[in-house]
């Protein structure tokens, strides 16, 4: 308290016992009148400091040792505490190696999410990207800035959309290279990360190419697998390009484990592995090589095994889950000019906006991209055939092609980031140069609004 205003208070109280009752109401009214002027005195000196109240609520770190509230990093989960109760990771034969099977997986995961109550919130949306290249640097001169750039861009899309993403540059089983590698990965990672619904493995040389969409798992919800593909290649063509194996989708679940396991067994690690070549090849007339791979495995099982596999996978073609880049790199500009003219015409599509809540802008670009029909941003573009790393690739194009394509790819797409920071790369094919963009350009048309 003031110390004036108490010593003021301490005054007029003992004068107060000596006097009557209306010098009393007399000298009552001259105290509160009193009062009031030093509380007004005591508030403006605080408001000299405080010239702004702050109405947010105040955020507190919760006690370690709080059971009841599961909000202790921030992230809406609680990453400190493993309780001490056994979980299959105290299990001695539990084990991450591609060779050895897991049984009754959904019953382990349910159980350490039991014992993890915070992450059940929101399990059933939650994804982790795995993705990955070799071990040893690469042969292609600009290979380890390619490949330097294209996990950039997974990083990026990941960052908008909250899904956890992890790397791998290792063989993590010396006989599965090449295509077989992801294999032991994406195996791992399931084991990993049980708070996690979805593992979707991107190769290197894939990159997204339209940063605002949003997998649309509601539509996958009664299945555990998706890839770009199509059924009537693959049951009335039997073609080994009806789908492609690059980029999947698997629920964490015992099915996918089972099907990871068999389609394993067809790869290096099988003693069939040859014999599993010859299968492929007489089945698939379009085959180019020999050799047993992941593409032609995947075709096989859904083709031989019907209901056990093809039943439980959806085959996407309603967006580009993965694009062939030869067809794709000659939208950009085009695709650029008509996204910029929807801009024009709709001031909400253009508002400057925190990168954080992006999902909402494209949630309200969506009504209008019906009307671009073939102009709508590739999701994945696919550099299938280029090799960034090796500095190989398919003989039909040089490599001058692959490169510059790429360089053109991950502009298109960086510059859906840069906008949030307010630059842009005025030339798909130059890296090194940006542009300020004005903080409001383009300009709103007058009377619209942004609501």
């Amino acid at each position: 308290m003031n110390p004036d205003l108490s010593h003021f208070q301490s005054s007029a109280m003992a004068k107060l016992r000596s006097r009557s009752f209306w010098s009393h109401l007399s000298d009552a009214f001259l105290f509160f009148a009193a009062a009031f002027l030093a509380l007004v005195l005591v508030w403006s000196f605080w408001s000299y400091f405080t010239p702004t109240p702050n109405f947010l609520p105040t955020f507190t770190h919760p006690s370690s040792n709080s059971k009841n509230n599961p909000v202790e990093s921030g992230f809406g989960v609680n990453l400190k505490p493993d309780p001490k109760d056994p979980t299959f990771y105290d299990d001695p034969e539990m084990s991450y190696s591609i060779e050895k099977p897991v049984k009754d997986w959904d019953g382990k995961r349910k159980e350490w999410l039991k014992h993890h109550p915070s992450f059940t919130a929101g399990a059933r949306e939650r994804i982790v990207l795995v993705t990955g290249s070799q071990p040893k640097p690469c042969k292609n001169p600009v290979g380890d800035h390619l490949l330097l750039r294209l996990f950039k861009n997974k990083v990026d899309y990941c960052r908008i959309h909250g899904c956890d993403v992890f790397y791998n540059n290792l063989l993590l089983h010396p006989k599965m290279k090449s295509f077989w590698a992801k294999f032991p990965i994406v195996k791992a990672a399931m084991l990993a990360h049980p708070e996690a619904e979805w593992i979707w493995w991107v190769d290197s040389d894939a990159l997204f190419t339209d940063m605002e969409f949003k997998l649309p798992l509601e539509r996958y919800k009664n299945h555990n697998m998706v890839v770009n593909g199509w059924p009537e290649l693959i049951y009335n063509k039997r073609s080994w390009t009806s789908l492609n194996a690059g980029v999947i989708l698997v629920r964490n679940c015992q099915w996918s484990m089972d099907l990871i396991s068999t389609w394993s067994n067809m790869g290096p690690i099988s003693e069939d592995y040859e014999k599993w070549g010859q299968i492929q090849r007489s089945m698939f007339k379009d085959k180019l090589f020999p050799e047993s791979d992941d593409q032609s495995a995947l075709i096989y099982l859904l083709y031989k095994e019907k209901e056990k596999y093809y039943d439980h996978s959806y085959l996407e073609k309603e967006f580009y889950f993965q694009g062939y880049w030869v067809d794709l790199i000659g939208v950009y500009d085009n695709t650029t000019e008509r996204y910029l003219e929807m801009e024009r015409k709709v001031a909400r599509l253009r508002r400057r906006h925190a990168e954080k809540v992006s999902e909402q802008y494209a949630a309200f670009r969506e009504e209008f991209l019906k009307e671009t029909g073939k102009w709508k941003r590739p999701f994945i573009t696919h550099f299938t055939g280029c090799e960034p790393c090796s500095g190989n690739h398919n003989q039909k194009y040089d490599g001058e092609t692959c490169w510059e394509g790429m360089v053109k790819a991950l502009n298109f797409a960086d510059n859906q980031i840069l906008r949030n920071y307010g630059f842009l790369h005025s030339d798909l094919l130059d890296s090194s140069t940006v542009t300020e963009v004005p903080f409001d350009y383009p300009n709103p048309t007058d009377g619209e609004r942004f609501s």
